[in-house]
């Protein structure tokens, strides 16, 4: 077992520390501001250092996004178990820069936690599109954030055959 899979399924830590031990995250210091039941409604301090800080003094965009990178993706684990579930496509816009400490605000509704249901249910898959982002201390937007989250049955392998494209003459 290799020591992501360990700490996620580590039964005596509770599940902020597995956010805060989770290995890509160990150095950036992060603090759980926020961890609903399921994980509904997560958010997390990323504070602004000086390892976090590009050479203009603003947060550096590969923090952000390995920070936003699995949280949509843990939050449908947590809500949907029984399921694999990954990062599909991650989508950063940087609207300012980041100035100061950023909080990452995730939240899913129950209308999306519904339509996902729904697609299990009918189809036994689904790849919702999450939509965060990270504010400043000010409250003001920083980064818009889009996740597009696979939720596929355990075991899922996708039949890499129909993607071949026909090789040219």
């Amino acid at each position: 077992m290799n020591l992501r899979k360990l700490i996620w399924n580590a039964r005596w830590l509770s599940d902020e520390q597995r956010i805060k031990w989770y290995p890509a995250f160990w150095l950036m210091r992060l603090k759980v501001l926020e961890l609903s039941p399921c994980w509904r409604r997560v958010t997390i301090l990323l504070p602004h250092s000086w390892i976090a800080t590009n050479t203009g003094g603003s947060m550096f965009g590969g923090f952000q996004a390995c920070l936003a990178d699995p949280i949509a993706a843990m939050s449908c684990l947590k809500v949907f178990p029984g399921y694999s579930v990954w990062t599909r496509s991650l989508h950063l816009d940087f609207r300012r820069e980041g100035l100061s400490d950023l909080q990452l605000r995730f939240a899913m509704s129950s209308e999306q936690e519904q339509q996902i249901r729904r697609e299990l249910e009918r189809k036994g898959r689904s790849t919702p599109e999450f939509e965060y982002g990270y504010y400043q201390a000010d409250g003001s937007l920083c980064t818009l954030i889009r996740a597009r989250v696979a939720i596929r049955p355990k075991g899922y392998k996708k039949d890499m055959a129909s993607n071949v494209q026909p090789s040219q003459p």
